[in-house]
């Protein structure tokens, strides 16, 4: 039985953006034009404040950097986007770096993310990170035992390093169901403007599932430490996750919340 919308969801259903969320899909959905109203309301108020951590450490030479790590196609770059999209583009960089070069190979692991660290008054976010060591290259034979084992021992000094020199380090993961992840890569197959998301290590991610828990699960006991831990957040509704993501950095860095924008 259909329920009575109310004054206010009639107010909110009567906005270009609810009647654009109400006809972007099949079956037409009030609830979530609804959904999508209060997302971007509170996405509005958490980017004000984002602002506000920009300013405030651009104007006392603070360095940020926020890691984004998760499944294939668990939303890490489209949380980067909504968080990134009204601050100052001259203040942030966004990291998503490639397969290492012959010379990269040759270094030591941690030695190209550092060159990647923030300098004084700027963010940076890190589309994966140096925990492709933990994960992804073990699970693919990307990389040996020894140097993961080498990895693992010395991850938790490094960011040890990396907070006592000052930087602000927040560690997010975005997790999502199996089920979820073969929804999405149905969607980014299907979709003329996505396919080029997909890489082989995409295409093999639902048969190495239980692989990659393997190794996640062992990043998490050897590094959701307490100096340096990890934020846990749920991926399967996007909107949603981006609103926990923002929020988790806001409480994360100690910015004052009365500056000046």
């Amino acid at each position: 039985m259909e329920r009575e919308l109310t004054d206010l969801e009639l107010k909110k259903l009567n906005t270009n953006k609810a009647l654009t969320a109400l006809l972007s899909k099949e079956p037409l959905s009030v609830e979530r034009a609804l959904r999508y109203v209060d997302y971007e309301r509170k996405l509005k108020k958490l980017q004000i404040e984002i602002i506000k951590l920009q300013t405030w450490a651009i104007e006392n030479n603070e360095r940020i950097a926020i890691i984004f790590e998760g499944r294939d196609a668990a939303g890490k770059g489209g949380a980067i986007r909504r968080i990134t999209e009204r601050i100052n583009p001259r203040h942030i960089r966004i990291v998503a770096l490639p397969k290492p070069t012959e010379d990269e190979q040759s270094q030591w692991y941690f030695q190209r993310y550092v060159q990647q660290l923030p300098k004084s008054g700027e963010m940076v976010f890190f589309n994966r990170s140096w925990y492709n060591r933990a994960v992804v290259e073990p699970v693919n034979g990307f990389c040996t035992q020894s140097e993961y084992e080498i990895f693992m021992g010395q991850v938790n000094d490094f960011e040890r390093m990396i907070l006592d020199s000052g930087i602000h380090l927040v560690k997010i993961y975005m997790s999502i169901s199996k089920k979820e992840q073969a929804k999405r890569f149905e969607e980014i197959k299907n979709d003329p403007l996505k396919q080029w998301k997909l890489s082989p290590v995409d295409e093999r991610a639902q048969e190495l599932w239980d692989h990659y828990t393997e190794y996640k699960d062992a990043m998490f006991e050897k590094t959701d430490i307490e100096k340096s831990p990890w934020k846990v957040i749920k991926a399967n509704r996007k909107t949603e996750a981006r609103v926990n993501a923002i929020n988790h950095i806001l409480k994360s860095i100690p910015y004052d919340k009365n500056i000046k924008i």
